[in-house]
């Protein structure tokens, strides 16, 4: 078989950079705190060298790599590509080699396995660029570029809406069998356009940034009950699954990128604003309330009713709030602030309601029960970043010190009950004293949890937000400057 000749990738000048390094903390008690969190993400990275290189991620009991689904049959060294901006941020630049060589000899998407579209991108692609813009090294542009091109199969469906999984070596694609008949997932399809219009910028071939495009034009045509946007969208009919939304798991991270969409392109993608602002109420209108106790939560809406319940996944929302404020319609940018600063409380009690200090994956507001999970497959925790994430951008907006305070309390409960000899594991139930451990380190721990961790505990000429836009999985992409490319969002220079 003749394989077509690869064309280089066009030299693009790289936008100009703005605190990849530095952000000394001012203070020597929290300098001591930032090694804290380095040395924590070196025990990491360190145990998964040993016992899982080359793995996906790492079973830190039992000192073995380990993999789930999302990423098929194949051993793609997930943990190496989500890991290398935190390690390059932190000054772990040795052990960012070590991760750009195994990169560099062994990275291969040529291979009979069928991954998840969604986190394949937000991981492996994300990470790749942001390791391509962190450190200017071409093999991480190029990798991204050749996985690009292995999910682009995923998009033949009859509404241009992709399939959730893909088999990188066929370009067959499904969707899971769980989802609403047949369904794709709103934060799937909807969590890819901040890495492919970076893809298109790199490449200067307009197809990633079309795909993306299409997937706004067609969800902006749609009728939406409430102004809200289900969670499942049939790729084969265009049409919506059942009507169940949230900004928790499912639905996320769409709403983050669409405001980060307008960030990315320095404020000039005017349309994925207004599309932010325009959910944003309808979400406040119908998901938002305040508990008995006067917590503020997000709900869930399903079968025509609010389920007063809200996932760990949605406290990423307190950050996304803050960070949307300036900007916002009618001068609510203190509203938005301060609404960011309730998820934050909520998700904090969350957290401090526990006997670990560590939140549960889901809790209620019901009655007498706030903010405390009721079902036992509800109360493990594994290691996930979001409740921390929401802490840092509240930090960055209002140096409020009682984000470091907590901020800290998750980390020390952290290196309590998920540390091992083998590194960081999640925990079944965080309302037991003597949890047991579930033995998987995420690799969406070094990318994110320690990384959000880290950034809280530097001064905020480390990765400014006004120059950099981190991807839902962490990894920070610069701002375009877009006005003189073809991708203004023009459609007139399309």
């Amino acid at each position: 078989m003749k394989t077509k000749e690869k064309k280089p990738l066009p030299p693009v000048p790289i936008p100009n950079l703005t605190g990849i390094n530095g952000g000394d903390p001012e203070s020597s008690d929290i300098r001591k705190k930032r090694e804290k969190i380095k040395e924590m993400m070196k025990h990491a990275w360190d145990n998964y060298r040993i016992y899982g290189w080359g793995h996906n991620e790492l079973r830190p009991i039992a000192r073995k790599g380990h993999s789930t689904n999302i990423f098929g049959s194949s051993q793609m060294g997930a943990t190496i590509v989500d890991a290398l901006d935190t390690l390059y941020i932190m000054g772990l630049l040795d052990e960012f080699r070590d991760g750009q060589k195994w990169i560099e000899d062994n990275l291969d998407f040529s291979v009979n396995s069928e991954v998840s579209v969604f986190e394949v991108n937000i991981r492996f692609i994300g990470g790749l660029l942001s390791a391509y813009y962190l450190s200017g090294e071409e093999i991480f542009k190029i990798k991204a570029v050749q996985l690009a091109e292995k999910l682009l199969p995923a998009f033949n469906t009859p509404t241009g809406i992709p399939w959730a999984m893909v088999n990188l070596k066929s370009g067959v694609g499904r969707n899971w069998g769980w989802a609403s008949a047949g369904s794709s997932i709103l934060a799937e399809f909807g969590t890819l356009h901040m890495e492919f219009v970076h893809l298109s910028y790199l490449t200067g071939d307009p197809v990633y940034y079309k795909k993306v495009m299409h997937i706004r034009k067609l969800l902006q045509k749609m009728d939406r009950p409430n102004g809200l946007y289900p969670n499942y969208l049939n790729p084969r009919t265009g049409r919506w699954g059942q009507y169940h939304t949230s900004v928790g798991g499912l639905g996320d991270s769409f709403y983050e990128y669409l405001l980060k969409a307008w960030l990315m392109s320095d404020k000039t993608d005017h349309e994925a604003r207004k599309m932010y602002d325009d959910a944003i109420e309808a979400i406040e209108k119908h998901l938002i309330k305040k508990s008995r106790g006067g917590l503020t939560f997000i709900g869930e809406w399903k079968n025509g009713h609010l389920e007063k319940k809200m996932g760990h996944l949605a406290c990423f929302a307190g950050g996304m709030f803050a960070l949307g404020a300036d900007g916002s319609r009618m001068d609510k940018a203190g509203h938005y602030l301060e609404l960011g600063a309730e998820i934050a409380h909520t998700c904090h009690e969350s957290y401090d309601r526990t006997a670990l200090k560590l939140g549960p994956e889901s809790f209620k507001f019901d009655g007498a029960v706030e903010a405390v999970a009721v079902r036992q497959a509800e109360k493990y925790y594994i290691l996930r970043p979001e409740v921390i994430e929401t802490y840092w951008y509240l930090w960055r907006f209002t140096h409020d010190p009682r984000y470091r305070r907590w901020g800290w309390e998750a980390a020390l409960a952290i290196e309590k009950y998920c540390r091992v000899s083998g590194g960081f594991s999640g925990v079944k139930d965080v309302y037991s004293s003597t949890p047991t451990h579930d033995d998987v380190q995420q690799s969406f721990f070094l990318a994110e949890t320690l990384k959000y961790l880290y950034l809280l505990f530097s001064g905020d000429d480390l990765l400014p937000l006004d120059h950099w836009v981190f991807n839902t999985e962490a990894h920070p992409l610069p701002v375009l400057h877009l006005s003189n490319t073809t991708l203004s969002g023009n459609p007139a220079v399309l």
